[in-house]
């Protein structure tokens, strides 16, 4: 939310600089994420004064230039070269001094320097209007009629003041403060002095109409209060510079001076408003109405939406909608440039209704903001009057009839209890009662009744007024009582301490999972992070619905109406994305929820890592040729993972996953900890991927779970280690991994570590056959091992093969 200063100081007069200011806000919890500094030209006419020309000779070696002497007001005139027509002795003028930048109407800006002419020294310039940016004549320097003396600064001279807006990360709780209003009584609980509403003593509505606009509530829950105002005779037409530089210091683009009005209104006030062309208004009634389901509307920008039965809409007397209430006007009924009679809207409209609607229909406009957050149903009226007089002023508008307002229940103040002792025990410190009332009176919000418990402890009943939407309960009177208070006055104790420790989770979450992101960036691999909501049409069967998914309920897009049920189809979008910007080489990781509903209707949400693969393993060089990423590449990033767990050696098994071709599932503890392999080509086309990916999908909650935070040194071996390698020819079916675990239960002693280097298959070997080549390492950490034990260990091994895999040795 931007707030200019200036615009705030006509509220709340102060001339603290902008920073402290700033400072002020963000300590009372309206946080300023910066200070933007506006200029009503370039440059601000920094560095430019009045001055007086004292000499005019015509330059001794130029007929076009003059020879000048200027009185600038620090006692020493500047010699002027200035080649002007109209330039003369005695005339008051605007001098540029060296060292300013000028950013004349059109051109590059550029420096005043001191400099030579045909010459003669120059030591600034003597300005014409189109040099200075102020207007586009150049048709010689600047006459000024002034009393003011030299050296008085040129932006003094033409009210060129500065400005400096406040950007502020507005809280969803402080409804209050989103206006300038809003944050000048803010700042007059800071600052302890008064803070003002602009004026509408001038507002004058006839007693009577010969005809109006009549206002039927029917849903008075969504729309307690409902207030309108006839004007007649507006000329529709752009808005004077005032209002417009209003406007564009927070960032608005004028539009026509009815709906600029409105929008200086709203950022004022806080009150949304909406103008109607009232010739539009059929039957000279609105109704203010749920919407019948289905009903189509047409909005300002020209689309047409399908309405919902719970849409509060601004009706006419026939019932066609002229606007969604509190989020979008509609086209029909808007202001033009050929409307002569408008009436006005100012209502308060229940948050959630606008809510609801604002999300179905993704509509977020400045209107919708505030009711969604709750307005103050008493600034209706003002909010009304205040642009009454404005558009009289802008417009040439005369209001053509009393103020219509419809509030059939009156939304009165929340009594809140407030104990004085409860003051000093959350927020630590005493605070006198004097000062807590001064601060409570500052916010508004009123001493109703005094009153003392059974102990004698004061006691106070507070009415807390409507737009302080979020002040209910004892303990937010409190807060609010801190904030203006100031948490910097809250002194700390010399000892402080905590009556308990949090307890720590070991091993830390956080720090595995950074361990793991460092491991596999490592390797080359970047981290995505992907949207939580999908398609559900991407796991639908034709004709039928998948019960596991998650839906969301009141969702944004029909793309994003489930919880994801896994990471795949998120970061294959990612894929396919940069697969289409020619990005094709990827290495991708993600840590994510899953979520999915049971059977008996129970929710599941797990945690998973998920890596892929695709395109090439590098870029192509003169050096080397790029191959394409593999199977066995991404099980190599899985083992190191599972590895860096504690699970070095997972057993495996063929892989049973909906979404792989063909692949491998890991076993950590007999228990499934990874499932890697090719994405099936039928979602590959379903999610218009245009190259094969390689996926793998890892538990990530098992292997949180079954992660122990010790290590165990162990003393590196003095004697050498010993390979052997075997040929083994065995039926087709059987894996590498069966005979590795056959060989680690055959001997685990001196085995270190088995290893496939070749397999064959071929039609010498017969049918249904492969060979495996296998290297097997040995190693006796006491002694250096014999022949005799090398063979010992590989002829057990030899018989284990063919016993239980049935394999042949090949010699």
């Amino acid at each position: 939310m931007k707030i200019s200063l200036d615009w705030l100081r006509t509220l709340i007069p102060t001339d603290k600089p902008a920073v402290e200011l700033g400072q002020l806000l963000t300590g009372s919890g309206l946080e300023v994420e910066g200070i933007e500094e506006l200029e009503s030209i370039p440059g601000g006419l920094r560095g430019l004064v009045l001055g007086t020309v004292l000499t005019c000779e015509k330059h001794p070696d130029a007929d076009k230039l003059s020879l000048t002497t200027v009185d600038v007001g620090d006692g020493t005139p500047r010699q002027i070269v200035c080649g002007a027509a109209n330039v003369r002795a005695g005339l008051k003028v605007v001098v540029a001094l060296e060292g300013a930048m000028l950013y004349p109407a059109q051109g590059e800006p550029f420096k005043i320097k001191k400099s030579k002419i045909r010459g003669a020294a120059s030591e600034g310039m003597i300005c014409a209007e189109d040099e200075i940016g102020l207007g586009t004549s150049h048709a010689g320097i600047m006459e000024l009629d002034t009393a003011l003396p030299n050296g008085t600064p040129a932006a003094d001279y033409f009210g060129l003041g500065s400005d400096s807006v406040y950007e502020i990360g507005l809280t969803p709780n402080r409804a209050d403060a989103a206006s300038h209003y809003g944050v000048a009584r803010e700042l007059r609980a800071l600052l302890r002095q008064p803070c003002q509403l602009p004026d509408i003593s001038q507002f004058h509505a006839p007693a009577t109409a010969v005809q109006n606009i009549a206002v039927e509530i029917q849903d008075t829950e969504a729309n307690p209060r409902y207030a309108g105002l006839l004007l007649e005779n507006v000329k529709v037409g752009p808005s004077p510079e005032w209002l417009q530089r209003r406007l564009r210091s927070i960032g608005l683009s004028p539009i026509n001076n009815v709906v600029d009005v409105t929008n200086f209104v709203l950022h004022e006030l806080g009150q949304p408003l909406h103008a109607f062309d009232a010739d539009q208004i059929t039957g000279n009634k609105i109704i203010v109405k749920r919407a019948a389901e289905g009903e189509k509307f047409t909005t300002l920008d020209g689309t047409e939406r399908t309405l919902k039965a719970a849409d509060l809409i601004i009706a006419d007397a026939n019932g066609a909608p002229m606007a969604l209430a509190g989020v979008f006007g509609g086209k029909t009924s808007g202001v033009s440039d050929a409307t002569t009679r408008v009436f006005l809207e100012s209502a308060y409209f229940q948050p959630a209704a606008v809510r609801k609607s604002a999300q179905v229909h993704q509509l977020k406009t400045d209107a919708s903001f505030r009711f969604e957050r709750g307005t103050d149903p008493h600034m209706v009226p003002v909010a009304l009057k205040r642009a009454a007089l404005l558009l009289q002023e802008v417009a040439g508008a005369t209001i053509a009839a009393p103020i219509v307002d419809e509030y059939p229940a009156p939304i009165s103040h929340t009594p809140v209890r407030l104990r004085l002792p409860r003051v000093e025990r959350l927020v630590g410190q005493f605070i006198a009662p004097e000062r807590i009332r001064q601060i409570l009176t500052d916010l508004d919000i009123l001493i109703s009744e005094e009153s003392q418990d059974a102990a004698g402890h004061a006691e106070w009943i507070l009415s807390v007024p409507p737009h302080k939407v979020d002040v209910t309960r004892e303990a937010d009177v409190i807060e609010e009582i801190l904030r203006i208070y100031g948490y910097n006055h809250v002194a700390l104790r010399p000892h402080n301490s905590a009556s308990y420790l949090a307890k720590f989770p070991n091993p830390d979450p956080e720090v595995l999972r950074q361990n793991t992101a460092r491991l596999l960036s490592g390797q080359g691999f970047s981290e995505i992070i992907t949207n939580s909501l999908t398609n559900s049409l991407y796991f639908e069967k034709e004709g039928e619905k998948d019960e596991t998914l998650v839906p969301v309920l009141n969702f944004n897009s029909a793309d994003l109406n489930v919880m994801r049920p896994t990471l795949l189809h998120s970061g294959l979008e990612i894929i396919r994305y940069n697969v289409n910007r020619r990005q094709r080489d990827l290495k991708l990781y993600e840590f994510g929820k899953t979520y999915h509903r049971e059977a008996e209707g129970k929710y599941v949400e797990k945690n998973k890592l998920v890596i892929f693969l695709s395109g090439n393993t590098a870029a192509e060089t003169w050096q080397q040729k790029s191959d394409k990423t593999t199977f066995h590449q991404l099980a190599a990033a899985v083992q190191q993972v599972l590895a860096s767990f504690g699970f070095a050696q997972p057993a495996s098994q063929p892989v049973q996953h909906p979404y792989l071709a063909g692949g491998l599932t890991l076993l950590a503890q007999n228990q499934p900890v990874a499932h890697l392999g090719a994405v099936s080509p039928a979602i590959l086309k379903r999610m218009d991927v245009s190259q094969p990916v390689w996926y793998a999908e890892l538990d990530w909650d098992f292997l949180m779970k079954k992660y122990k935070n010790t290590l165990t040194a162990k003393e590196l071996a003095k004697f050498p280690e010993v390979r052997r390698d075997l040929s083994l020819v065995v039926d087709r079916t059987v894996t590498f991994d069966q005979l590795r675990q056959i060989a680690q239960r055959t001997e685990k002693k001196l085995l270190q570590s088995v290893n496939v280097f070749d397999v064959y298959e071929g039609e010498n070997l017969g049918a249904g056959k492969k060979s495996y080549s296998v290297s097997f390492s040995l190693q006796d950490p006491t002694q250096t091992l014999t022949e005799q034990a090398i063979d010992g260990v590989m002829q057990r091994l030899i018989g284990q093969f063919e016993k239980q895999a049935g394999a042949l040795i090949r010699k």
